[in-house]
């Protein structure tokens, strides 16, 4: 019998050039470079003119690149009237992922799988994805649309859309990184499900569509949320860490800890959040928050031997950062549109349908 592996672990599903986690050295390579190096030195569309071009930008090339994005920006009038006609309590994941979905009709080169009109549509959605997570959000909510500011760069233009008001610039420059963090991590729940949507010839919207949903769950993108809900039931260092012990002695989930991949260690983009933290909280000479997420990390290190994963300290910088907490995910999504853009295209590029077959558990009857 052919062996079993539950959930996929361990599993070689495709080859890429686009990136790979190295537990072995301990990074995250993107196009051959450590993300966590890029992160400190190059912006979020140094890293979209990576992936999609596979090279790093010169300044003129970054610049008619975020040009390019800026004349993506603008979202059909009817995407917002198809918005009002949504639940109020319809999440902001569904809200997205109806976006992106609806964008397929305005294609009128839908069919064609070819490198150059991929690139283009990735650009596109680039562009529009941010315009509809902020817009969604807004017009479900009953508030007014708001209006792209291009003169500001594409990150403090998102950051703006979020909260009404310009960054400063460590506010800029924070979310930025956190967007570089999430741009690409090699084959989550959600790239595979793109990769297997593309691997049918289905199009672009309809794998990002998929991801969208994939990434809504709480055991992928919505852990952030999580963490960011559990950090609000505590008033300080010893309630939070009294919730804490609680989940465990029940054996309950707690999000922001453990890695598929990272196993033995915090996942470095955590790290960078984290610093990132600090820096938020000496600005405000508020460093509670700060000291609940540090008092966790230790915590759970000592209970069950596992770390922080990415979503732990991001959470928090998102709320110190003044951002809602259920756009976290869908500002994960948008960061990752890049990468899962990347992903459809080489699957496209070099395709083969994926067709797994099961471990059968049930019984084999005799009719009659």
């Amino acid at each position: 019998m052919e062996k079993y592996y539950p959930g996929l672990d361990g599993v070689i599903a495709t080859e890429t050039k686009i990136s790979f986690l190295d537990t072995i050295q301990s990074e995250i390579v993107i196009q051959g470079y450590d993300l966590i190096k890029l992160s400190q030195s190059k912006e979020y569309l140094d890293i979209v003119h990576l992936l999609l071009e596979e090279r790093l930008p010169d300044s003129t090339e970054k610049t008619e690149l975020e040009t390019i994005l800026k004349n993506e920006y603008e979202i059909p009038a009817e995407l917002l009237e198809i918005f009002k006609h949504l639940p109020e309590n319809t999440h902001p994941m569904d809200g997205l992922r109806t976006g992106i979905s609806v964008l397929a009709g305005y294609d009128n080169n839908l069919d064609d799988r070819s490198l150059p009109v991929n690139k283009n549509r990735a650009y596109q959605l680039l562009g529009k994805v941010p315009n509809i997570v902020v817009n969604s959000f807004r017009v479900i909510h009953k508030m007014e649309p708001i209006q792209p500011n291009k003169s500001l760069s594409y990150s403090a233009n998102f950051f703006y859309m979020i909260t009404g008001r310009i960054p400063s610039p460590l506010e800029e420059k924070i979310f930025d990184r956190s967007l570089v963090l999430y741009s690409e991590h090699e084959m989550p729940n959600s790239t595979f499900t793109a990769r297997v949507i593309a691997s049918t010839q289905s199009d672009l919207y309809g794998a990002l569509t998929g991801a969208v949903a994939s990434l809504k769950g709480n055991l992928h993108g919505g852990a952030n949320e999580a963490v960011m809900y559990m950090l609000n039931e505590a008033d300080s260092v010893v309630k939070f860490e009294e919730i804490l012990e609680t989940k465990l002695f029940k054996k309950e989930k707690i999000m922001g800890f453990g890695h598929r991949v990272y196993m033995k260690k915090m996942d470095p983009r955590a790290e960078l959040m984290k610093m990132a933290l600090k820096e938020l909280c000496d600005i405000k000479g508020d460093h509670l928050l700060y000291e609940m997420c540090e008092a966790g990390e230790k915590l759970m290190e000592r209970e069950k031997g596992i770390y922080p994963n990415l979503d732990y300290y991001a959470a928090p910088v998102y709320w110190m950062l003044g951002i809602p907490i259920p756009l976290y995910t869908p500002i994960f999504f948008s960061a990752r549109t890049v990468g899962l853009c990347t992903h459809v295209i080489e699957q496209h590029a070099n395709n083969r349908l994926f067709r797994p077959r099961v471990h059968y558990t049930g019984e084999r009857r005799i009719l009659g």
